[in-house]
C-alpha cells in the first residue's frame, strides 16, 4: 500500500470542512462529496423523500443536487427554514376541533396550489414564450400574482384562511360543499396543468424543500404542514418527469407522525432512508483531506495513487487503530466524524508540530466533542423525550457495562421516581423497565450483545433489527462515555 506524507506545513491550512452543508456548498462541497448510492437514486428522481437523523448528510445530497442542476439549465427552487414558521401558522389557523375541517388535506391542497404557483412564476422570469401553452399561465400570474410580493409562507397560508373561511365560516352547508371541492380540486389552476405539462417537455424544473425539523414543536398545525406536504409532493411528482419536488425529513419526525407513516406504506418505493457505513465515511474524510491537500500545492495524480486508510494515516497515527477509536465513537453520521476529526486537528494545533497527529490529541478532543454528542442528541429527541440529558446523567460514573437484571432495576428507580430527573414527567413514569431500554437502544445511548455472541456490541446504527427482549448485555455507547466520566 503506497504511503502518503504530508508536511507539518499544511497542519495550519488542513480542513475538514463544516457540519453545515449550506455553509460548505461554497468551500468546496461538490469536489468532496461523497456519491453514494442513496445519492444516486435521489439524483436520477426514483426517489424523492429523504429520510434521516440529523448530521445524515441529507442537505449535503439537496446543496449538490440544486448547483449540479442549475449547471445543466434546470430551474431550481429551494424552500428554505425562513420559508415555513409553525409558531406562526399555529397562531394565524384556527384549531381543527373549532370546525368541521381536516387540516391534513387542507395543507396538501395548499401545498400543491404554494409549489404550482411558484414553479410557473420562475419559468415566467426565465424567458418562457407568451404565446400558446405560456400565454395562459402568463395571464393567470397577470391577473392573479402580478402585484403579489408574498413569500412561500404567506402565499400558503393565503390559501389555508380561504379553506378555513369555508370550512368554519358562515355558509349553508350546499354552498359550502362546493365551494370546499372547487379549493380541493384547486380549480383557480387546474385547467393551467395541461399548458404546464406542455411547457415542461422543454424545460425541467426541480423543487427542493429541506430542514422541515428547524423550528418544529409537534403542534397540529406543524404535524399537518408535514403530511401535507408528503401527499402533495406525491401528487405534484406525477404531473411530469421533468418536474420533480424533493422534500428531506428528519427520521425521528418521520416516525413520530401517524398521518404521515400511514401515506407512506402507499408510497414506500420513493422514500430513500440514508444508511452510512465505516468505508463510506472513510471516503468522506479521506476525500476532504485530499481536498485540503491539494489545495496546498499537493499532486491530484498523487493524492489519488493512495488509498483512503493511507490519507487518514497522513493525519492520524496508527490509521487503523485510529480510525476504529474514533469511528466507534459516532453514530455512523457524517457530521459526527468530520466534528471530531475537527476537534482532534484543533487540539493538536499548537502542541505538535509534526504528523500524523497522536492519539493524546484524539483524547484531548474527546471530552468536548462526547458532552456535545450528548446534548445534541438529547435536544434531537426533545419533543418524544424531554429531558433526554437527565436520563443520560442517571449513568455518571456508574461503569459502562450492564447486565440486563441491573439494567431494568435502574430503569425501574427511574420509572418510579426513585431516581429523580427532571422534565421527564410526560414519558418516563409511563414506561416500564423494557420501554426505556429500548428507548435508549433506539436513540443510540446503549449499545447490545445480541443472544449467540461472544463479545460484540451493536448499535441501532449498525443493526436495524435486532430481538432486544432476548439481549443479556449492554454498554452505554463509547460516544457518550467521556461525557459521563465513565472509564473502560
Amino acid at each position: 500500500m503506497a504511503r502518503l506524507v504530508l508536511s507539518p506545513k499544511i497542519l495550519d491550512y488542513l480542513d475538514f470542512g463544516t457540519p453545515s452543508a449550506e455553509r460548505d456548498i461554497g468551500r468546496g462541497l461538490e469536489k468532496y462529496f461523497v456519491e453514494s448510492a442513496a445519492y444516486q437514486r435521489v439524483r436520477s428522481g426514483d426517489k424523492t423523500i429523504v429520510l434521516g437523523n440529523r448530521g445524515a448528510g441529507k442537505s449535503a445530497i439537496f446543496q449538490v443536487l440544486a448547483k449540479r442542476e442549475r449547471i445543466a439549465g434546470s430551474h431550481v427552487i429551494e424552500l428554505s427554514p425562513e420559508d415555513y414558521s409553525y409558531e406562526l401558522l399555529n397562531a394565524t389557523l384556527a384549531a381543527e376541533n373549532a370546525g368541521s375541517w381536516v387540516k391534513h388535506g387542507a395543507y396538501a391542497a395548499a401545498w400543491k396550489y404554494l409549489i404550482y404557483v411558484l414553479v410557473m412564476k420562475d419559468l415566467s422570469k426565465k424567458g418562457m414564450r407568451l404565446k400558446g401553452a405560456g400565454g395562459e399561465i402568463h395571464r393567470y400570474l397577470r391577473d392573479n400574482h402580478s402585484n403579489s410580493h408574498m413569500g412561500a409562507l404567506s402565499l400558503l397560508v393565503s390559501y389555508l384562511k380561504r379553506l378555513e373561511g369555508i370550512k368554519i365560516g358562515p355558509i349553508e352547508a350546499g354552498l359550502r360543499s362546493v365551494e370546499l371541492d372547487r379549493l380541493y380540486k384547486l380549480e383557480e389552476i387546474h385547467n393551467l396543468l395541461p399548458a404546464l405539462r406542455q411547457i415542461l417537455e422543454g424545460r425541467r424544473v426541480v423543487v427542493l424543500v429541506d430542514e422541515l425539523d428547524r423550528g418544529w414543536d409537534s403542534s397540529e398545525d406543524a404535524i399537518a404542514f408535514v403530511a401535507g406536504l408528503f401527499q402533495a409532493c406525491v401528487s405534484i411528482n406525477g404531473l411530469h418527469r421533468n418536474l420533480r419536488v424533493y422534500v428531506s425529513l428528519r427520521q425521528e419526525l418521520y416516525d413520530d407522525i401517524p398521518a404521515l407513516y400511514e401515506d407512506a406504506q402507499k408510497h414506500r418505493d420513493l422514500l430513500e432512508t440514508i444508511h452510512w457505513s465505516e468505508d463510506l465515511l472513510l471516503e468522506l474524510i479521506a476525500k476532504r483531506i485530499r481536498y485540503s491537500a491539494q489545495e496546498q500545492g499537493y499532486s491530484g495524480d498523487t493524492l489519488e495513487r493512495v488509498d483512503d486508510t493511507a490519507c487518514w494515516g497522513a493525519v492520524f497515527a496508527d490509521p487503523a487503530g485510529s480510525f476504529k477509536y474514533m469511528i466507534d465513537r459516532t453514530l455512523y453520521r457524517p457530521r459526527e466524524i468530520i466534528e471530531f476529526c475537527t476537534e482532534t486537528l484543533e487540539a493538536a494545533r499548537g502542541r505538535t508540530a509534526t504528523l500524523p497527529l497522536p492519539y493524546e490529541a484524539i483524547r484531548r478532543a474527546e471530552r468536548g466533542y462526547s458532552g456535545e454528542r450528548a446534548k445534541d442528541i438529547a435536544a434531537e429527541y426533545r419533543f418524544q423525550y424531554p429531558g433526554l440529558l437527565g436520563i443520560f446523567d442517571v449513568f455518571r460514573g456508574r461503569g459502562h457495562a450492564f447486565g440486563r437484571d441491573d439494567l431494568e432495576l435502574l430503569c425501574l428507580e427511574l420509572a418510579t421516581g426513585d431516581i429523580p430527573t427532571r422534565e421527564t414527567s410526560s414519558w418516563v413514569p409511563n414506561c416500564d423497565p423494557d420501554d426505556l431500554i429500548e428507548v435508549l437502544w433506539q436513540i443510540g445511548f446503549l449499545t447490545a450483545r445480541p443472544i449467540g455472541d461472544n463479545g460484540s456490541f451493536f448499535g441501532v446504527h449498525q443493526v436495524q433489527h435486532l430481538n432486544l427482549a432476548a439481549v443479556r448485555h449492554f454498554q452505554v455507547h463509547p460516544m457518550f462515555r467521556a461525557y459521563l466520566g465513565i472509564e473502560e
